[in-house]
């Protein structure tokens, strides 16, 4: 599970923040068992960016609903105006990569390893425990310090990558099977929401079937499984009407 800062500067990092503890209160509410990966905060409160590996039985099956840009309206606490601003937070949600799923070829690897930094940017090591790994096909970047050790960081890194690898191939097959069907859009514009917290008037809205609640402070806490089953629902008509085609 993927969480990034998308348009809003501060206040979309800090919304990035409250999107964090509501999956990580989701899943304890769930009994899964969840490890951050990698996160990188602003040291104000907010989440530039947060990786979390989440297991559990019916995991994936949940979240993937969750994966699209998350808008929230509310007055920031820096604001002295009262005015309500708009920014936003993206959400990725992919299937762990098994060993067998995908192949990445070493020799497409280039692996860099440098000194974990903690808050402040203070090291919290000695040793060059932390790991970037670019897969140098694709160009993608992963980097991996929350372990303890560079053997487990590069283990953890190899497997975020294959997971995005792997979720790529897997968008390009979807793409071609339902080209005709909406497709997420996974950019950090406002305007592109899948879902838009109003603060001021305490309601949560899914754009995708306009679901409306107004237990923004439940749901804000980890309880969103009343948003995830309506969203189960409306997939399951969508498969159910597009097979009596």
């Amino acid at each position: 599970l993927e969480i990034r800062a998308g348009t809003g500067g501060d206040e979309a990092a800090l919304f990035a923040a409250d999107l964090y503890r509501v999956y990580t209160r989701y899943a304890e509410r769930n009994n899964w068992t969840f490890k951050i990966l990698n996160s990188s905060d602003t040291g104000i409160g907010g989440i530039k960016e947060a990786i979390l590996s989440m297991q559990g039985e019916g995991a994936f099956g949940m979240l993937k609903y969750e994966s699209g840009v998350h808008r929230v309206q509310r007055v920031p606490k820096t604001e002295t105006s009262g005015r309500v601003h708009t920014s936003a937070a993206t959400v990725a949600v992919l299937p762990e990569a098994e060993d067998v799923d995908i192949e990445v070829n070493d020799a497409d690897l280039k692996i860099d390893t440098y000194r974990a930094s903690g808050a402040g940017g203070q090291h919290v090591n000695k040793t060059e425990s932390a790991v970037r790994v670019t897969h140098v096909p694709t160009g993608l970047v992963v980097t991996c310090q929350d372990e303890s050790s560079q053997h487990k960081n590069r283990s953890a890194a190899l497997k975020v990558l294959k997971s995005r690898l792997l979720a790529a191939e897997q968008e390009k097959a979807a793409a071609q099977r339902a080209a005709e069907r909406k497709n997420l859009v996974s950019t950090g514009d406002r305007s592109a929401k899948i879902r838009t917290y109003n603060f001021p008037q305490g309601r949560v809205t899914d754009h995708r079937i306009n679901f409306t609640s107004h237990r923004l402070n439940e749901i804000l806490d980890g309880d969103i499984t009343e948003i995830i089953i309506q969203l189960k629902i409306a997939a399951q008509q969508e498969l159910l009407a597009a097979a009596l085609e």
